[in-house]
């Protein structure tokens, strides 16, 4: 007997599938992508692509030495200016077409970090300067009051000292003795709002976004590093959230232990949290972080989820992570906490490597959906590997492959392993080329069981190496790719939405409004 309708209609309606790229890979008119038009733009491409999910990366201020990584900040709440629409200056009356025309240097290959904020900065200078603030303005200051006043305040002071991390600034700055705020925030108060400025604009985009795309019926999914830069905001204004010393220097520091891939570990630096002090305070850091990711996003990935229930504690100053140890996180507490704050649980798990079983059972306790990366699928492991599409569940977020990861052509040509290539062509029973390879492992993920899917944009677009997002072992190099608006053809989107339709994922609801 065939199924009923009832039975189809709760059978297909979560399964959706969806694209990753980076707000900075769009093709924005000023040398990088931003939160205006050309967002707008690629969100009409995705809904007229048959596409119900828009994955992006971290939207937090980026930092050039640190390699312009969207998962090193110096602020865990401030939006990265460098994504603010020039184009929507216009339109707000705080800058001409004429001055925002010249682009001279710029270019649509790749993100010019360097060049885009010497194109973009003096031009928001001066859109401070026409601004006039109003109800709107005060109103976004009142209520990101939590964390606006410090980041604006840190970043200020940061410029003045000429770059100094905090632990080395002058000491009644160091320690926020009052006085010597109360002085330095008068001092400095014309610097302070034009930061304050940035982030208006910023998140006044950011939100526009959203709304854009929950009028086209697209989920808006964010990231959340798990952990923050030792120079943040967060850790100066907040140095009893984490584990540090007398000296403010961090006592121990983040990392994962050693594994298969690395005989040493990862040794990341972050400071880590200090629990016990968070759990006095209810937690309300990580819930007005997650609550403020939300005002964003429609649901958020959280990274390395597994670090909210146990992590890898480094001593400071070690060379490796060989030499840490597990310790608990508080998290029946911390996750009740969640649960009454964020009852609909909009959140997914970053649930990668060698996953613990309280892991997996506070993941389903939550309703939280993991992930599965078809490129990790082919190891020979067939009935116990999680990323091969006959070993997923139903609540699972699957994809191709991942920011860090080489693109499906890449990894084919040039990471794969000769027994990786033929278990791929043993599993779909025909010869599989670098031609054929990302239509393959999209089509398969795409047919799996998996509630969500995202694919990479450059898979569809069939791309290598070239266009890879990031390389974890390399520092320089990377988060550069951008989408030429030429790729955008009406073949690619009809071809997206044709197997979207053909594997009982295509967008249903929401109407085409700006």
């Amino acid at each position: 007997m065939a199924p009923s309708r009832k039975y189809l209609e709760v059978f297909f309606l979560n399964r959706k599938c969806g694209i990753l790229l980076p707000i900075p890979s769009l093709n924005g008119k000023a040398g990088i992508g931003d939160l205006g038009p050309c967002a707008h733009r690629f969100a009409d491409f995705l809904a007229e692509s048959g596409q119900s999910i828009w994955q992006v990366l971290p939207l937090t201020e980026t930092d050039s030495a640190l390699g312009n990584s969207p998962y090193s900040s110096p602020s865990a709440f401030a939006g990265n200016p460098l994504y603010i629409s020039l184009e929507d200056l216009v339109v707000r009356g705080l800058l001409d077409e004429s001055e925002i025309s010249s682009k001279s240097g710029l270019t649509e290959d790749s993100v010019d970090y360097s060049a885009a904020r010497e194109f973009k900065f003096p031009l928001l200078r001066k859109a401070f300067s026409r601004f006039t603030p109003g109800e709107d303005y005060f109103s976004f200051i009142r209520r990101q009051s939590f964390w606006l006043s410090d980041y604006a305040l840190f970043v200020v002071l940061k410029a003045k000292l000429g770059g100094t991390s905090w632990h080395r600034w002058p000491e009644p700055l160091r320690t926020r003795e009052s006085r010597a705020i109360q002085e330095v925030s008068g001092e400095l108060g014309n610097e302070i709002d034009y930061t304050c400025f940035l982030q208006y604009l910023f998140f006044s985009q950011a939100t526009s976004l959203k709304e854009k795309c929950t009028s086209l019926g697209i989920e808006l999914i964010g990231d959340i590093p798990i952990y923050v830069n030792y120079d943040s905001a967060d850790v100066w204004a907040h140095r009893d959230y984490f584990r540090l010393g007398e000296d403010l220097l961090p006592t121990e520091i983040a990392g994962v232990p050693p594994d298969y891939f690395s005989k040493t570990g990862q040794l990341w630096g972050n400071p880590l949290y200090n629990w016990d002090y968070l759990k006095k305070d209810g937690f309300s850091w990580w819930i007005s972080r997650l609550g403020h990711s939300l005002d964003m996003f429609h649901s958020v990935r959280i990274d390395h989820f597994r670090g909210l229930l146990a992590y890898w504690a480094v001593p400071f100053g070690e060379k490796t992570a060989e030499n840490g140890t597990w310790k608990n996180v508080p998290s029946s507490e911390f996750f009740d906490c969640l649960s009454l704050k964020f009852p609909s649980a909009p959140f997914l798990a970053e649930n990668l490597g060698v996953i613990t079983p309280d892991v997996t059972e506070t993941m389903e306790r939550m309703g939280f959906p993991g992930m599965a990366v078809a490129l990790f699928a082919f190891d020979g492991n067939m009935k116990e590997n999680p990323h091969i599409p006959h070993n997923y569940v139903r609540g699972l977020t699957a994809y191709t492959g991942t920011h860090d990861n080489n693109t499906v052509r890449g990894w084919f040509l040039e990471d794969s392993t000769a027994f990786e290539r033929k278990t791929l062509e043993d599993y779909c029973g025909r010869e599989i080329t670098a031609e054929n390879a990302p239509d393959t492992l999209i089509r398969m993920v795409l047919a799996s069981i998996a509630e969500r899917v995202v694919i990479p944009l450059q898979d569809y677009l069939g791309l290598g190496s070239e266009a890879r997002m990031n390389t974890p072992s390399i520092p320089s190099g990377n988060w550069r790719w951008r989408v030429r608006k030429s790729q955008l053809t009406k073949k690619l989107s009809s071809g997206m939405k044709k197997l979207a339709e053909l594997y009982g994922r295509n967008r249903v609801g929401g109407s085409k409004k700006a």
